[in-house]
């Protein structure tokens, strides 16, 4: 778990057929493997953050963004999710590396909260992925149908990025997300000095779960029927 900054985007594609209806795709790895910038599904950022406009708490308190910043954000809710609107800081714990190291990584654990199928713990350098708060007094994300492998869409710069929910991390703080998430948003992830201190917006579908956790084109599938849902209200 990080407390630095870093703001997601991500984009989506979509392939159309005379005869069939659209289907998600992302775009080819770049070279060296990881994900590149692309488009995921056909959900648009616009629609999505139309129905996250207002409010409804069902946190009992608000959050840091970091470290002694002061608790202003609040975890909001909806029949179908739950949502909030925050920073990204990054996180590069999981399996180590070329990028995501000890030696790259000052705050570096080769832990996650949730393990893959196989039960090593998650690659943040390959797999987008969020992390949510501690349950405390302030929320319990298993209250709200939020758990290891819950599909999110990660929204910056209006660009959707799918994800799955991958780690924990700090009860009082939130706003953060893998490596990879922030890649293939065209975020600098750098674990030092990359992020956003600001206008991220994480929405997680309740009681949504990608089996493995590490199937991205699962969560792709997944979020993007969910997001459609949500887009028109139910």
């Amino acid at each position: 778990m990080r407390v630095q900054s870093l703001a997601l985007v991500v984009a989506g594609c979509a392939v159309l057929a005379p005869t069939a209806s659209p289907a998600p795709r992302a775009e080819p790895a770049v070279p060296d493997g990881r994900p590149a910038v692309w488009r995921e599904g056909d959900v648009l950022a616009a629609d999505l953050l139309a129905r996250v406009q207002d409010c409804t708490p069902v946190s009992q308190g608000r959050y840091r963004s970091d470290s002694g910043a002061p608790a202003t954000i609040p975890v909001c809710g909806t029949e179908d999710a739950v949502f909030w609107k925050a920073d990204m800081d990054i996180d590069c714990d999981g399996r180590p590396g070329l990028e995501c190291n000890a030696r790259t990584d000052p705050f570096f654990t080769d832990t996650t909260a949730y393990q893959q199928s196989d039960g090593r713990h998650l690659d943040a350098e390959r797999l987008p992925y969020i992390v949510v708060p501690l349950p405390s007094r302030i929320w319990d994300h298993r209250a709200h149908g939020v758990r290891g492998g819950a599909v999110a869409a990660v929204i910056h710069e209006g660009r959707v990025q799918y994800a799955v929910v991958g780690d924990t991390g700090p009860h009082d703080i939130i706003g953060e997300a893998s490596y990879a998430t922030a890649r293939a948003l065209g975020i600098d992830p750098d674990p030092q000095s990359g992020g956003t201190g600001s206008g991220v917006t994480y929405i997680v579908f309740k009681d949504s779960q990608v089996n493995p956790i590490e199937d991205h084109a699962g969560a792709v599938l997944v979020g993007e029927r969910l997001a459609r849902q949500f887009v028109r209200g139910g």
